[in-house]
């Protein structure tokens, strides 16, 4: 049982950086995007969601068990790049 966790230790190191880098870019999506509004489409979302639900089945993980952790993922890079456009724009966080 130790090596097993172990290796799943040394997994979730590899998704966090895997993770930070994803965030990198969303940081970057948030400087490129010229309006606020940009940042949420609807049509990438689902884009995004096949495509991991395809990569999902290609590696013989349920699609189904991939697709709401992406869900929740892609809403909270969301989240994160309106925060940095707002930053970025001098936009005061609505309370």
């Amino acid at each position: 049982m130790t090596e097993v966790r172990a290796e799943i230790d040394a997994l979730d190191r590899a998704i966090v950086a895997l993770l930070a880098d994803r965030l990198h870019f969303i940081g970057e999506a948030a400087r490129i995007k010229p309006q606020r509004a940009m940042v949420r489409d609807e049509a990438r979302i689902e884009d995004v969601i096949a495509k991991v639900r395809a990569a999902a089945t290609t590696s013989g993980i349920e699609p189904d068990f991939i697709e709401p952790l992406y869900r929740d993922l892609v809403e909270r890079s969301i989240a994160h790049e309106l925060a940095l456009f707002d930053q970025r724009h001098g936009i005061k966080p609505s309370r």
